[in-house]
């Protein structure tokens, strides 16, 4: 019990003491104190007495932004795998359309006591949105690791794929067969891996650096869907683009649509490459040239940065960046003369 009480305290950054008026229940410590006490213990594996809420699993949340995205059913399976591995009961929540949104989901993640949480495209990606959430998981100092580029100045540990390499890969390909009106479908202005390749592109094709992407003929932003990537695309395809590099596979299957419609062919008229390689790209038609994420990789190194930050190793809050792979398939062909 004795080496109990320091490790919890030394997690907590309070007095032995301290930590035995919350274990038994006692008045005289304030709320966010009592917080960070059982927030230590829950971390620290131990099992909370009864009446704190009885016997606490080694749980630890997934929180994705959706299941529809092939994308991110892929990452839960290699963390829930790796997380059970390591001894751990994930907890997986998946945002929906006016379903339950992200801030809700850390509530309930921390009235289950979980060690620790693991974040995938979440509102952290979004410059514009609210990050109030995250920073109460600082407060508590919770474990958290975040899955691909978000806002700087939360500060948690972050793998991500490396976002310019994949531009380049991707611009280079479409170069290599000719395409010189190469345009871009997007997510929306305030979306961080849409704000690198933007930025990687910009560097790769010589385009003018103007601060604001609707200054470029070439850009345009969608939602993460394939009707709101066929209106995007379908703008550069009337301007004359012949390639289109997109931000997902989910965009680029909406810009192949709207080639389509259009009464282009693709890729005779219109190339178009997907990021993600996400499950069944192999199956569309034409099968889908597009940039791989690591996914495997990169879905370990997030289990293993948490467990880290769990079993009390210093872990360090720069991003791990991992490189993608092109791979291409039939979307794209030389450009048409």
């Amino acid at each position: 019990m004795t080496k109990r009480l320091a490790e919890v305290a030394k997690k907590a950054g309070v007095s032995e003491a301290t930590v035995s008026r919350v274990l038994n229940g006692r008045n005289g410590v304030s709320e966010a104190t009592r917080a960070s006490v059982l927030t230590a213990l829950d971390v620290l594996g131990y099992e909370r007495p009864t009446k704190l809420r009885g016997e606490r699993g080694r749980l630890v949340g997934l929180v994705l932004p959706e299941l529809q995205n092939p994308i991110f059913p892929a990452l839960a399976e290699v963390v829930t795998a790796s997380l059970a591995q390591r001894g751990f009961t994930p907890a997986l929540c998946a945002r929906t359309i006016g379903g339950v949104p992200e801030s809700d989901y850390v509530e309930m993640l921390l009235d289950h006591q979980v060690s620790g949480v693991i974040f995938a495209g979440g509102s952290y990606a979004l410059a514009d949105a609210s990050h109030e959430h995250y920073r109460r998981l600082t407060d508590r100092g919770l474990p958290v690791v975040l899955v691909n580029a978000g806002v700087d100045e939360l500060g948690f540990p972050r793998v991500s794929t490396d976002d310019a390499v994949a531009v380049e890969q991707a611009y280079g390909h479409l170069r290599s067969l000719g395409h010189e009106r190469i345009g871009m479908v997007l997510g929306p202005e305030g979306h961080i891996p849409s704000r690198r390749k933007l930025a990687a592109m910009i560097q790769a094709a010589g385009w003018p650096d103007t601060g604001v992407s609707s200054d470029h003929q070439w850009v345009e932003r969608s939602s993460f869907s394939m009707e709101g990537a066929r209106v995007a695309a379908a703008k550069l395809i009337e301007r004359g683009a012949t390639g289109i590099i997109c931000a997902s596979d989910v965009l680029a299957l909406g810009a192949i649509r709207a080639a389509r419609r259009l009464g282009r062919q693709v890729p005779a008229d219109v190339s178009v490459v997907g990021f993600d390689d996400s499950a069944f790209m192999t199956c569309t038609d034409p099968p889908l040239t597009t940039v791989r994420q690591p996914i495997e990789t990169m879905g370990q190194a997030a289990v293993d940065l948490l467990v880290s930050q769990i079993e009390e190793t210093n872990v360090p809050s720069d991003e791990l960046l991992f490189e993608p792979e092109l791979v291409v398939r039939g979307s794209t062909a030389p450009a048409p003369r």
